[in-house]
């Protein structure tokens, strides 16, 4: 975690090991949420919006011991954001 921590696209980045249930992304329990092939799950909490998510999705890739990450560089043509404001939908 300290290595992920350490990475330059990841600066004000705290890394949280997961606790309880890997499944449903909320600490529910004391023990270390463990995956269905033995891995363990690091959640990443940002105080600022990531300055380059393809350059982090390839460092953290890279890195010894990280099996995959969540960020879904060039997979999708459209992302559909709901807030308080309505929903609204952005294209490239």
């Amino acid at each position: 975690m300290r290595s992920i921590a350490a990475l330059p696209s990841c600066q004000g980045c705290k890394p949280v090991l997961r606790m309880g249930s890997s499944s449903n992304n909320k600490p529910d329990g004391d023990e270390i949420a463990v995956t269905d092939n033995g891995n363990y799950i690091v959640d990443l909490f940002f105080q600022e919006p990531i300055q380059d998510a393809p350059q982090l999705a390839s460092e953290l890739k890279s890195m010894c011991g990280v099996v995959d990450h969540g960020l879904f560089i060039n997979m999708a043509t459209a992302v559909i954001i709901a807030g308080i404001d309505g929903i609204s939908v952005r294209t490239p």
